[in-house]
């Protein structure tokens, strides 16, 4: 077995009274692991410490074999990173290729020949080799996320952090950054947060559940859809005793709860599993809205 990419112990984090962390633990290694909470759960604030540009209260991190917390560690993790921010700051007027030149700089990359040999791989990795020329003003939404997450694959890094990368995405534009991300995840540890839990059951090997700054789950996807197994049920008016319940396309109503006695109880999924985990009454008072 191989050694874990990131460990976390306690990990702690306070902004003034908030607790963004409570004592989070957890372990990274191979493949991808999906991080799914609800707003205001603490998963940015964990992925910027991941990234390195926060550093946690409290706590034990260990990310490459490296302790982050000096400032030897944390330069050897930045050169070992990959980090795609919610976010991402473009300079609109420049092309792809001058984009992630740019950032290949700022990454200590001197040699011109060599770090353009990298710039033009990592584009043709996301699939924008004809398109490094033209101007990010100019680009699809779709396109944007491959121009940034190219610039986080330079160096091949051994970890990635991806911060909400298919949010804005039409469902074409996801699917094919889903493929990305799918085979990023062979030989290297991935991290992606997302409130998509397609993403998850499409792309990911584990899952991790933050809320409320503590970890509800964490292991395989089809253990987190277990976790509804028995309290997700088919019925044609909506359950008044549902903790969420909506109408499907069929016209029959799908229920997430605690199922009465004889209810036609059907196969629940990664996504039914993630909504008893997190808070009942926000679960409640979405499901009322529905």
């Amino acid at each position: 077995m191989t050694r874990p990419t990131v460990t976390a112990a306690g990990l702690t984090l306070r902004y003034h009274s908030t607790v963004a962390l409570g004592g989070v633990s957890f372990s990274l290694g191979d493949g991808v692991t999906g991080l799914l909470g609800p707003n205001g759960a603490g998963k940015t604030s964990l992925l910027r410490i991941l990234a390195t540009s926060i550093v946690a209260d409290g706590g034990d991190l260990r990310i490459l074999g490296v302790d982050p917390h000096t400032a030897a560690g944390r330069l050897t993790v930045r050169r070992q990173l990959g980090y795609l921010p919610q976010n991402p700051g473009f300079y609109p007027t420049f092309t792809a290729f001058a984009f992630v030149d740019y950032v290949a700089i700022l990454k200590e990359m001197t040699d011109r020949r060599a770090r353009h040999d990298e710039v033009r791989r990592v584009l043709a990795a996301v699939g924008l080799a004809d398109q490094r020329n033209k101007k990010i003003k100019n680009l699809s939404g779709g396109m944007r996320q491959r121009v940034a997450l190219a610039a986080a694959l330079l160096g091949d890094p051994g970890l990635l952090v991806l911060d909400e990368p298919t949010v804005g995405l039409d469902p074409e534009q996801r699917l094919r950054f889903r493929e990305l991300v799918a085979g990023l995840g062979e030989g290297r540890t991935v991290l992606l947060s997302t409130h998509q839990t397609e993403d998850v059951t499409t792309v990911c090997q584990r899952v991790i559940v933050l809320d409320a700054g503590s970890i509800r789950f964490e292991g395989d996807p089809v253990d987190l859809a277990s976790v509804a197994r028995g309290r997700v049920w088919s019925s044609p008016t909506r359950a008044p005793g549902a903790l969420v319940s909506w109408r499907t396309g069929t016209g029959a109503y799908r229920n997430v709860g605690h199922a009465p006695p004889r209810a036609q109880l059907v196969e629940p999924t990664l996504e039914d599993g993630y909504l008893l985990l997190i808070d009942p009454t926000r679960v409640q008072g979405a499901g009322a809205a529905a």
